[in-house]
């Protein structure tokens, strides 16, 4: 019987917990992760968790706590989702006198983050934050529609950063380590011919 880790979930002999650090940030996340997440073996919302002090995760499609949630006095809610309208992280945020600021993070697929935008009828009245220049993504091993299409982790990662003006990298530490992982697990043979070609610009 495999034994995992209660903290980070990973079988005990692939254990990530050497890699979390625990970063302070001004900014809280809440991530809106989509139920049927949650055990996928490389989902990345747990690690951001884990890894951030201000973070918090709720799983499901329908959160029925989410409108008290995001009414709470004191707090300025800005959801992370690609719009023509949304501000964009590079330029900062201005805050409020008084008021703590949020990141509402959707994890899933983009179907999967579609749905929970629709099932949560509240989300569409928060103001929105996007990228412009994202770096690429490193998630090696998830087909995305463009190398622009970060992993949640990486998401969070690059929006603190801009938001906040320093590193917030070594939250990707037990990232990269789940990666080589599972690299690792299904042999260079299987990763050449599957996802190497793809990833390229990143293995080179």
């Amino acid at each position: 019987m495999r034994i995992n880790c209660a903290q980070c979930l990973r079988p005990e002999a692939q254990c990530l917990c050497a890699y979390l650090p625990r970063l302070a940030s001004r900014w809280q996340v809440l991530i809106l992760r989509h139920s049927s997440e949650a055990k996928h073996a490389l989902n990345t919302a747990r690690l951001a968790v884990l890894g951030l002090k201000q973070c918090r995760l709720i799983d499901g499609e329908v959160f029925a706590q989410l409108p008290a949630l995001l009414a709470e006095p004191g707090w300025q809610n800005w959801l992370l989702f690609p719009d023509a309208s949304a501000q964009l992280v590079e330029q900062g945020v201005a805050s409020e006198a008084g008021q703590r600021q949020r990141l509402i993070v959707l994890d899933g697929s983009w179907r999967k983050a579609k749905r929970l935008l629709h099932c949560n009828p509240c989300l569409a009245a928060l103001p929105r934050l996007s990228f412009a220049t994202p770096p690429p993504s490193r998630y090696r091993l998830r087909k995305v529609p463009t190398a622009e299409a970060l992993s949640t982790i990486e998401a969070i990662t690059y929006a603190l950063e801009q938001l906040e003006g320093h590193s917030f990298q070594p939250l990707l530490a037990p990232f990269e380590a789940l990666i080589e992982q599972q690299i690792s697990a299904m042999g260079s043979e299987r990763y050449q011919a599957d996802f190497a070609a793809r990833n390229a610009h990143l293995d080179a």
